[in-house]
């Protein structure tokens, strides 16, 4: 049983809290918590590879989670996690707050989470999530203030975008120029992400308020096109922006790809896979090939590269940038967890995972779905 807000869970089974006199990690022994001190990790504050420390083991830091999908750190360094259920869930504690009007059905459901960058002044969380209007489904964005450890919803920011049980993109994230980025799968209408007038298939960019900024290049709020379901936005050093994309499913799976992103690029699905571009579209920085399946959802940049969480894959996947190009696609953790949704830099500079082995596609263990802490810095040994 999953204790409401203001209770503590006893399925969080370890619970990570940074700061103050220094790393509190609680073990959930049955219903007692048992209380651990150790030293906070001091020689890991970045993201840049720090060799005067020795690599830190992967550590659990929660578990027995229902399919988590994207993870935000707070001020105070806590998790909040969103559950594609409808729960956004407080790791620190197990606080779960509920978020209305959810329908979660296959990939649809409570997805991307992402903090204004001036969370510390106006307190503002903004979660992509599926919801229904009548028999139809739909995504919007909304604004909730988070304050006191208390979730109260604001408004809709941005609505009605294109959705379906499946192809709903989903990841949300605030971008160096201070828009708000979202991905937005085709939603099962593979034919719509190649009309820029249609959000299905598209990288959208908006204002903190929902708004269309000046410069987007089609008047409305789509800011890339032809996209099939990308899961991943992350801007590399010279903020140059990548995305991570599932290619085609079923029988024929493969073509996974990761992207840069050009502002009124055509990514080409459906016409373009792999290696066959169609004419006045972008080709894939990388991709899986036809006979391989990465099932990339998510994206970060660490070091010169971006990683990214593949869930029929069961790896963490490592696409090493020089300049424009991705000239090495490495895999990591192979088989270790699972399936692997999300990977975030915490703020010790540590690489956090979601597992997504509950969501019907995997072979969940006893303690799934999880949260693991790796020191990204065993992949540059």
């Amino acid at each position: 049983m999953r204790y409401h807000a203001h209770m503590k869970s006893s399925l969080i089974a370890m619970i990570l809290a940074l700061g103050g006199a220094g790393l509190l990690v609680w073990f959930t022994l049955g219903s007692t918590l048992v209380q651990e001190d150790r030293e906070p990790n001091t020689q890991n504050q970045s993201t840049s590879t720090d060799e005067t420390s020795s690599v830190e083991e992967p550590t659990i830091v929660a578990e027995n989670l229902m399919i988590p999908w994207d993870m935000v750190f707070l001020p105070d360094n806590s998790i909040l996690v969103s559950e594609r259920g409808g729960n956004i869930v407080r790791i620190t504690d197990g606080v779960v707050y509920p978020i209305e009007g959810v329908v979660h059905t296959g990939e649809a459901g409570l997805l991307g989470m992402a903090l204004h960058p001036n969370f510390s002044e106006n307190n503002f969380l903004y979660v992509y999530l599926t919801t229904s209007i009548g028999e139809d489904l739909v995504n919007n964005i909304v604004r909730y203030t988070y304050r006191e450890n208390t979730l109260t919803f604001d408004r809709v920011i941005f609505d009605t975008i294109p959705a379906s049980r499946f192809h709903d993109g989903g990841r949300i994230a605030f971008g160096p120029d201070g828009y708000l980025y979202v991905t937005v799968g085709d939603a099962q209408n593979e034919h719509a992400a190649q009309n820029p007038q249609s959000l299905a298939g598209s990288i959208l960019r908006i204002t903190a308020e929902g708004e269309i900024p000046s410069g987007n290049p089609f008047g409305n709020a789509v800011y890339s096109y032809g996209h099939r379901n990308p899961q991943g936005l992350a801007w590399d050093g010279e903020g140059r922006l990548w995305s991570t994309e599932h290619g085609r499913s079923g029988i024929r799976s493969g073509y996974d790809e990761v992207n840069l992103i050009e502002a009124g690029g055509n990514y080409g699905w459906p016409e373009s896979e792999g290696d066959a571009v169609a004419a006045g579209t972008v080709a894939p920085a990388a991709h899986s090939s036809a006979s391989a399946t990465w099932a990339p959802a998510s994206a970060v940049y660490y070091d010169g590269s971006i990683f990214f969480g593949g869930l029929r894959g069961e790896a963490l996947y490592e696409a090493v940038l020089k300049d424009k190009e991705v000239v090495e696609v490495r895999e990591h953790l192979s088989g270790a967890y699972g399936r692997i949704r999300t990977v975030a830099i915490g703020p010790d500079g540590n690489f956090y995972l979601t597992t997504s082995n509950r969501d019907g596609r995997g072979s969940p263990e006893a303690n799934d779905d999880r949260i693991i802490r790796v020191d990204p810095r065993q992949f540059r040994e």
